[in-house]
C-alpha cells in the first residue's frame, strides 16, 4: 500500500522537483526568510542568494505564512554539492520545496571530507540544531546509519539509494562476504528510526539503452562515476536494453559499446580527454554519463564533435542542453523526489510506523510511466520514428509485466550479442 501511495504523487513531483534542477534558482516563497553556510572549507554556490556563516554549514528556511510544526529536518550531501544538477541538488530541492509548503524547518549540511567521519560529524551538527528527521542521500551514509541511528533514537533517519548490503558492509565490517543475504541486517543499525530505499536503475538504464538503438545510434557509451551498485546497475541496464533492442533490429555485428567509470563523481581534465577520444577518434555517438557531475565531461567533448549526451538521475536535458541545443537524448530518472515528498508527509501525518524498518527497492508500479520510480522523461526525450513516445509506453508495459526481464545482477558484465569494450576505471 505504501508504494501505492508514493506512486500516486510521483509524476506531479518529480515533474516539479526535475524542473527546478536546471532552474539555477531556489523555488522562493513569500515570507520566507533564508540563509546558508556549510561545513566544507571551500565555498558553496548554492540554487538561491545565500551568506557564509563561518564553518556553520547551511541553509534554514522558515515559512513565515504557514504555522509552525514540530518537523525539524535537515539534509546532508553525500560528498558533492547541491549544485551537482542529479543527485545530491534534486533531493535537497525536494526537502527545501516540501518544507516550504509545510512550514516545518529546513537545513543542509556538507561534510568537510568525504569520509564516514565527516558525514557522521555532519548527522551530530544537524541533531544539535535540533533536526528531528534526517535525509540523506546515498550509500556512503550506511557508516551514518550503523552508528548514528543508534546514539540518536529520537530522530528519523529517511535514507535514499541505502541497501541492505550497504549497511551490513559497514556494520559488519572486515570479514563481510558481499552476500547480505547471509545476515540479519536489523542486527546493525537501529529498526525504530530508519526508513531506507534503493531504487531498480537497471530499468530505466535500459530503457535508456533501448531508446538510443531504436533512435538510430550504433556506437554507444557509459561514463560511470565511482563503479558502486547503483551506478553499476544503470550501466549494466544500458547495456541489456542496447543488446535488446540490437537483436529486434537484427543489427548487432553493427552495435558497439565503449564502457568505463572515472573513479568519482565529478568531471575534470583527464575525464574529459578520455571523452574527447570516445566522440573523436572512435566516433563514440552518445554517452550515457552516470555519476553526478562526471557528465560535464561528457558534455565538454560531445559538443566539440556534435556528439549526444544521455542524462541520469533526473531528467538533465535542461542543465546539458545549455552547452548546446540538442545534446540530450533523453535521461535515464528515478524518483527521489516523490520518494521524499511522500515520506516527509507521512511523518508529519503521524505515519511514520509505515515506513521504520523497512528497506524498499522502487521500481515499476504501474503501466503508466509517470507513475513509476524509474522512467524516462516524457517531454524531454528526443523521440523519433524509430522510437516514439507511443513505443516507449508500450515498452513500459511489457516491463512492467514482466514480458521484458531486466537482470539486476552486478556481479558480472551482462552477456551480449553486441561488442562491448569495459574499459575499467579512468582514474
Amino acid at each position: 500500500m505504501k508504494r501505492r501511495i508514493i506512486a500516486l504523487t510521483l509524476a506531479a513531483v518529480m515533474a516539479f522537483s526535475l524542473a527546478a534542477c536546471g532552474s539555477g534558482s531556489g523555488n522562493d516563497a513569500a515570507g520566507t526568510t533564508e540563509s546558508a553556510g556549510e561545513t566544507g572549507s571551500e565555498s558553496e554556490s548554492a540554487p538561491e542568494e545565500t551568506a557564509e556563516e563561518g564553518n556553520e554549514a547551511a541553509e534554514t528556511t522558515e515559512a513565515a505564512d504557514t504555522a509552525a510544526t514540530d518537523m525539524n529536518i535537515a539534509m546532508i550531501t553525500d560528498s558533492g554539492d547541491i549544485t551537482d544538477q542529479s543527485f545530491n541538488q534534486t533531493t535537497y530541492e525536494a526537502c527545501k520545496s516540501w518544507a516550504e509548503q509545510n512550514g516545518a524547518q529546513f537545513t543542509y549540511y556538507k561534510p568537510d571530507s568525504d569520509s564516514d567521519e565527516a558525514r557522521n560529524a555532519s548527522v551530530d551538527q544537524a541533531v544539535a540544531g535540533g533536526a528531528n528527521v534526517i535525509v540523506m542521500p546515498g550509500y556512503m551514509f550506511a557508516a551514518a546509519i550503523v552508528s548514528q541511528s543508534e546514539l540518536y533514537p529520537d530522530v528519523k533517519f529517511v535514507a535514499l539509494d541505502v541497501g541492505a548490503g550497504d549497511i551490513c558492509e559497514k556494520g559488519v565490517g572486515e570479514g563481510y562476504d558481499y552476500n547480505p543475504a547471509n545476515y540479519d541486517v536489523t542486527e546493525y543499525y537501529n529498526t525504530d528510526n530508519v526508513y531506507c530505499c534503493t531504487y531498480q536503475e537497471e530499468i530505466s538504464g535500459y530503457m535508456a539503452g533501448y531508446a538510443a538503438v531504436k533512435l538510430g545510434y550504433k556506437h554507444l557509451g557509459f561514463l560511470g562515476g565511482m563503479s558502486v551498485p547503483a551506478v553499476t546497475r544503470f550501466g549494466y541496464g544500458y547495456v541489456q536494453g542496447i543488446d535488446a533492442a540490437a537483436k529486434e533490429l537484427g543489427i548487432e555485428g553493427e552495435v558497439e559499446v565503449e564502457y568505463v567509470c572515472g573513479g568519482q563523481f565529478y568531471g575534470d581534465a583527464d575525464i574529459t580527454a578520455a571523452m574527447d577520444t570516445w566522440y573523436g577518434t572512435k566516433g563514440v555517438e552518445v554517452v550515457f554519463a552516470c555519476g553526478g557531475g562526471i557528465f560535464t565531461s561528457a558534455v565538454e567533448a560531445a559538443v566539440k564533435v556534435d556528439g549526444k549526451v544521455i542524462g541520469v538521475d533526473s531528467d538533465q536535458a535542461p542543465v546539458i542542453d545549455q552547452s548546446g541545443e540538442g545534446l540530450t537524448v533523453t535521461s535515464a530518472m528515478k524518483g527521489l523526489a516523490a520518494t521524499v515528498n511522500t515520506v516527509l508527509t507521512d511523518i508529519k501525518d503521524g505515519k511514520w510506523g509505515e515506513y521504520a524498518g523497512k528497506i524498499d527497492n522502487l521500481g515499476m508500479v504501474s503501466e503508466n510511466p509517470e507513475e513509476n520510480f524509474v522512467q524516462l522523461p516524457i517531454g524531454s526525450t528526443q523521440w523519433g520514428d524509430g522510437f516514439t513516445e507511443d513505443d516507449y509506453r508500450a515498452l513500459v508495459k511489457s516491463l512492467y509485466s514482466g514480458e521484458v526481464k531486466v537482470s539486476n545482477d552486478i556481479t558480472a558484465m551482462p552477456s551480449t550479442s553486441v561488442k562491448v569494450t569495459d574499459y575499467g576505471s579512468v582514474k
